[in-house]
């Protein structure tokens, strides 16, 4: 049985995502002794790229169309693909759209389920899959017993090795099936890494005092070629767009580095950002609760450091 692994390409490209959970796919196809198999939906650039990550074969539904992403209507295509290929085992990102698929899969496919992997299955004996639990302060590990299985994979999770060739892609046409849902409008933030695939991001609260400094930190994450970011006072003060929220309640995130300036490190803040590789906090308070999250701290007055920072960061690439 294969393992079938679900690709997202907005806008018909395929992101960093969409290569990892193909890598994801493919080690664990591997490990299995199967083949892993690619789906997309939609017009896409290159889909054969994915191969080049261990993907043997693509499979292309409706690849002249451009829909717009409906959960209910995804979960049945997905699911046929899965059906027609053989494949015991779905893998998807967990994205937005990866978090409305995967439960609504696993139960299509009557399969155990398990959102927001953070390491490749164990399946030496058995098939257990860990993820984060307790806002990041725990790893749990669940044995899945039923022969199907959705597995929704957190990003930075692997680092995707290019390692294989192009891989053959099947077309195919399938109706796409008619739901209740109707999209309005859409909203899409143009030019920028999204906040779940950046793998830099450099974040302030509201030690910045107001929207009107924020020109400091653009500079920042402009020179490190970072995405920006908020904590939730300064999105509900409508400081910042609601989209750079991150945190408990805003967008959970794992990149290389996070830079945290002029944030306190509330747990709600912490729980969305903890993941993070390296955590650089930047704050005048020396008893910041975010100082004992760091692995690198800065105690000093934002508006001093920052843009010290940032020139010394545009001093090196120069040199």
């Amino acid at each position: 049985m294969s393992v079938l692994v679900y690709i997202e390409s907005p806008k018909g490209q395929i992101k960093k995502t969409g290569y990892e959970v193909a890598y994801y796919g493919a080690q664990l196809a591997k490990s299995l002794g199967t083949q892993c198999v690619g789906v997309l939906v939609g017009s896409t650039n290159d889909p054969g790229s994915v191969g080049q990550y261990g993907i043997s074969k693509v499979i292309h539904v409706n690849p002249d169309s451009q829909p717009d992403f409906d959960a209910q209507a995804f979960t049945k295509m997905i699911a046929q693909v899965a059906e027609n290929q053989g494949s015991n085992t779905v893998i998807l990102s967990q994205t937005a759209n990866g978090k409305s698929l995967s439960g609504r899969l696993a139960i299509k496919m009557n399969a155990g389920n398990v959102s927001g992997a953070n390491a490749l299955p164990e399946t030496s004996s058995g098939f257990t899959v860990t993820k984060s639990v307790f806002s990041g302060k725990a790893i749990v590990q669940y044995t899945i017993t039923t022969d199907k299985k959705v597995i929704s994979v957190m990003g930075n999770s692997v680092q995707p090795v290019a390692s294989g060739t192009v891989a053959p892609v099947e077309k195919i046409e399938m109706t796409v099936p008619s739901t209740s849902l109707k999209v309005i409008e859409r909203k899409t933030s143009e030019g920028i890494v999204p906040l779940p695939e950046a793998e830099l991001v450099v974040s302030a609260g509201r030690g910045m005092k107001g929207p009107e400094n924020w020109g400091i930190i653009e500079d920042l994450a402009s020179v490190l070629g970072a995405t920006t970011a908020c904590s939730r006072p300064v999105a509900d003060s409508h400081w910042r767009p609601h989209h750079e929220h991150v945190g408990q309640t805003g967008v959970a995130i794992r990149p290389n580095l996070y830079i945290a300036a002029g944030i306190s490190g509330a747990i709600q803040h912490l729980a969305g950002v903890n993941n993070s590789k390296v955590i650089v906090v930047i704050n005048k308070d020396p008893e910041a609760p975010f100082f004992k999250a760091a692995d690198y701290g800065v105690v000093g007055d934002l508006f001093e450091v920052v843009p010290r920072l940032t020139s010394a960061i545009r001093k090196f690439k120069e040199s």
